[in-house]
């Protein structure tokens, strides 16, 4: 639409809803949000603010403070502020299944196919007192995230694989409070929102073999681990990325190498990462390497595109 073209958005989803998210955005967030002229529009949903980082591995852990701030928003105010916005600038928008071939894609994470070692998404949210980081719990193959949103509350989101998952009954209630430091940091909160839960998740990347009939964005391009929070600032980036390439009739292959440059890196990272926490000697890891080169190692370099 800022490019002159008219766009035609179809989603047969109910949208807002409440979505299995971390709802964590990090600083690269507001460039990408003031190219679009949504910064004030998003600073109104009054998200919180975030200025440090906590890894807790077992009764061991690491801290780390921004050089920017980051920001919580839950995915019920955040898309229906992008929503909204779209159709305010003239974008139709069909609820209901793409009719056939269309220029961007954008629908989201895929699952992986039945089998051994899959993993499932959980979240939820509390109210009680708030604070200002965000703060990731390792521990039995688990990790959860948990950081305040809006209107004071927390959200509490993790992933974990389906075994663990069965050791609990699939009680999400009983899962947080196995872990003593997580039990401890969510005792003076209360549940408000039910759990919800999405799976089995899988991680995937199509950024070196994209198929040439539309530009892929989002989780639909990869599904990025989520502990490093970046999901939601990649979404947008690259949706705002592929918007522009198709409105102005650009090469595909052109913009492909755009998102490269900008998160092939982090996400081989978050790979080598992944399987490292996978280890036994993940709780000694808090001890030894630094949280800020941790944070730093999968940020996505999009600031300046």
């Amino acid at each position: 639409m800022q490019c002159g073209a008219a766009v035609r958005l179809w989603d047969p989803s109910r949208v807002p809803k409440h979505k299995v998210c971390g709802e964590f955005l990090t600083p690269e967030i507001r460039p990408v949000l003031e190219r679009l002229n949504l910064w004030d529009a998003f600073l109104a949903q009054e998200p919180a603010r975030m200025e440090r980082m906590r890894l807790v591995f077992g009764n061991r852990s690491a801290n780390n403070r921004f050089a920017e701030p980051a920001y919580g928003l839950s995915r019920y105010r955040l898309d229906a502020l992008l929503r909204g916005e779209a159709e305010a600038r003239g974008a139709q928008v069909i609820a209901e299944r793409v009719p056939g071939t269309v220029d961007i894609t954008a629908h989201g994470r895929q699952f992986a196919a039945p089998g051994k070692d899959r993993l499932f998404g959980f979240k939820a949210h509390f109210r009680g007192p708030v604070s200002d980081a965000v703060e990731l719990y390792f521990f039995d193959g688990f990790y959860v995230g948990v950081n305040p949103i809006e209107g004071g509350l927390t959200n509490v989101c993790g992933i974990g694989p389906e075994e663990g998952l069965r050791r609990h009954g699939f009680d999400y209630d009983a899962l947080v409070n196995s872990n003593r430091p997580l039990s401890d940091r969510l005792r003076p909160l209360q549940r408000e929102l039910n759990w919800l839960s999405t799976g089995p998740l899988l991680y995937q990347t199509r950024l070196q073999y994209p198929p040439l009939d539309t530009f892929l964005a989002g989780d639909a391009l990869q599904f990025v681990d989520p502990f490093t929070g970046t999901g939601m600032a990649i979404a947008i980036w690259s949706g705002s990325l592929a918007g522009k390439a198709a409105a102005e009739g650009l090469p595909k292959d052109d913009y492909y190498t755009q998102i490269r440059s900008g998160v092939e890196k982090q996400y081989r990272w978050c790979g080598r990462l992944r399987s490292a926490l996978s280890m036994s000697f993940a709780p000694n890891l808090a001890s030894y390497i630094p949280a800020h080169w941790l944070y730093s190692i999968t940020r996505p370099k999009i600031e300046s595109r």
